[in-house]
């Protein structure tokens, strides 16, 4: 391979080459390695890790890889070249083999720690080692750190390979859920939703894994077979992969003094959360207590925000610990997530999630996920009361801040001026009673209807005249407000910015990936286009095939309305 010897910094990524002079790893720099990592990172056996910030990991190349798909708007975000993604150089580096990156790239990748908490709770006994120490980046490897347009960029392959905190599993993810992963991630940024992004997805043509899934037609709610997977490397895109759970990490160890190094070693990763993801936000003029205070009202801020959209389209996480909880205030993790089609206020994808992380709940779990944030800063501040009783005044000022703009939110949902909480609580009565899809209801009702048929297409049953008549009184009161001060075309128009018409169904999801397991990748492609333009009226094919009910068939079937694990 040949090398460019120029520093000049070009206008257009067309190769590698032009990649390397982008390049930054500020986390590699600044912030400390495990001691008891392998100097050339065959570091893939389990093990505790003590100390340090990451553990520098050499990702496992996937066999014979081939292309699926990249993002060309992430492409053109970041100055890619269209064609870059079907050059040799590019498959081989994003299907996890780095050994011919040109430098200053890093042939070595690098993995990070991080605590688990679940709705506030502490965890070690799922580590294998009972001390929490094994906890990380199990099949996760970031290769890349880069300043690209004037933006820092993270880029991290998703089934790259064991790692120290691989816990005795593959280190791989299989198609199914990299597909997934791949369409989602462009789809929430497209709904207008911090996310991290997708750049490209590989698939192997000979190399697969075994994992428990579903039969066909089965009704189970755990999978009832295993089944041989092509394994596939996606990549992942956002300014940081830092999460609440690192920080948690490196409080708890600080809190309970672990190490010599433990508090050093929280104050140098919290300084690189403000340094990645808070930047512009925070002074660096600031004492650290003041630094540490912006960071929290900055957060809270981001966060709540984050939740208000998820629910706006219909998002459930799922699983929304605080290791999947992104401290850049963006959507992390596409495991077993999941859209509300067949409205349920306590609809959860993922069976093992529980009602605490359903739909409607995911407010008072961000909330959680931020109390843990806050109470791993605290070590920080122990020298500082009058710091230590604002940040718990920030901590328990989420709450007001996420109901104000859940209002807001709904408000704009509706296409009102203001919330008014006694006809949101009967829309939602009426949504339960009726059985109606969330996205379709939302979207006909943008047309601003007289009469409640105009809104039978969002309707899983045919209401019954009780029925029909709540709805003609509430549509009555709803279009007396939304109305008062707007005309029903300028009303029409906001609300459809709001609301949009396509959404993630995982029926029609299901079909692209088993097309995929053969080798097939037109229905990917396809719902790519689809899902990147969720707001747009699209042709009369689309709308027939993608804006429609689930068939009944789907309800309760097993990898489609419910899984038991992401793979």
């Amino acid at each position: 391979m040949t090398h460019r010897q120029t520093n000049e910094i070009p206008a257009k990524v067309t190769c590698l080459d032009d990649l390397a002079r982008l390049v930054d790893y500020s986390l590699m720099n600044n912030l400390r390695c495990d001691p008891d990592a392998t100097k050339n990172g065959e570091d893939y056996a389990p093990r505790q890790v003590r100390s340090g910030h990451y553990v520098p990991v050499k990702p496992t190349a996937i066999a014979e890889p081939e292309y699926v798909a990249h993002s060309k708007t992430l492409f053109d975000e970041l100055g890619f070249d269209e064609q870059l993604a079907h050059t040799e150089d590019f498959r081989r580096l994003f299907s996890g083999d780095t050994s011919q990156v040109p430098e200053p790239m890093s042939q070595l990748g690098w993995a990070t720690g991080y605590a688990l908490s679940i709705y506030g709770t502490e965890y070690r006994q799922q580590c294998p080692f009972q001390t929490g120490n094994g906890y990380g980046d199990g099949r996760a490897i970031s290769v890349v750190e880069a300043v690209m347009k004037g933006q820092r960029w993270e880029m991290q392959l998703k089934g790259g390979g064991q790692t120290p905190y691989c816990r005795g599993a593959d280190g791989r993810a299989v198609l199914r859920s990299s597909i997934r992963e791949f369409l989602a991630q462009e789809h929430m940024h497209e709904l207008g939703i911090p996310t991290t992004r997708s750049l490209c997805l590989f698939a192997s043509q000979t190399e697969t894994v075994d994992r428990p899934w579903y039969s066909e037609g089965s009704y189970s709610l755990d999978p009832d077979i295993r089944v041989s997977n092509p394994v596939a490397i996606t990549t992942r895109v956002a300014p940081s992969f830092l999460r609440v759970g690192q920080i948690e990490l490196f409080g708890r160890r600080a809190r309970s003094n672990e190490h010599s190094n433990a508090l050093e070693e929280l104050e140098m990763i919290v300084s690189h959360v403000i340094e990645r993801e808070y930047k512009y936000e925070i002074s660096d003029d600031l004492s650290m207590p003041d630094k540490l205070l912006a960071l929290a009202n900055a957060f809270r801020e981001r966060l709540t925000s984050l939740i208000t959209h998820w629910l706006r389209v219909g998002y459930c996480q799922g699983n929304f610990n605080s290791d999947n909880c992104a401290v850049g205030g963006f959507t992390l993790d596409y495991g077993p997530f999941g859209f509300c089609e067949h409205f349920e206020p306590f609809y959860q994808p993922w069976t093992g999630g529980g009602r605490h992380f359903s739909f409607l709940n995911q407010p008072a779990a961000a909330e959680i996920n931020f109390g843990m944030f806050c109470t791993a800063l605290k070590p920080l501040l122990t020298s500082v009361p009058n710091a230590l009783a604002e940040l718990e005044a920030i901590r328990l000022g989420v709450a007001d801040v996420m109901q104000e703009k859940m209002e807001a939110m709904w408000a704009a949902k509706l296409g009102l001026e203001s919330f008014d909480a006694d006809l949101f609580r009967q829309l939602l009565k009426l949504m339960i009673d009726t059985s109606v899809d969330y996205t379709i209801f939302f979207r006909e009702l943008s047309h601003i209807p007289v009469d409640v048929s105009a809104l039978s297409k969002s309707f899983y049953a045919e209401p019954s005249n009780e029925l029909n008549a709540q709805w003609g009184e509430w549509l009555k009161h709803w279009r007396m407000l939304a109305l008062e001060n707007q005309d029903a075309e300028t009303l029409s128009q906001m609300m459809k910015r709001v609301n949009p018409k396509y959404t993630w169904r995982e029926w029609l999801v299901v079909p692209a990936y088993q097309q995929a397991m053969k080798g097939d990748y037109s229905l990917v492609q396809e719902l790519q286009e689809v899902l990147t333009n969720p707001y747009d009226e699209q042709s009369p094919e689309v709308e027939a095939k993608y804006y429609c009910l689930r068939p009944q068939a789907f309800f309760q079937a097993g990898g489609v309305t419910h899984y038991s694990c992401s793979s």
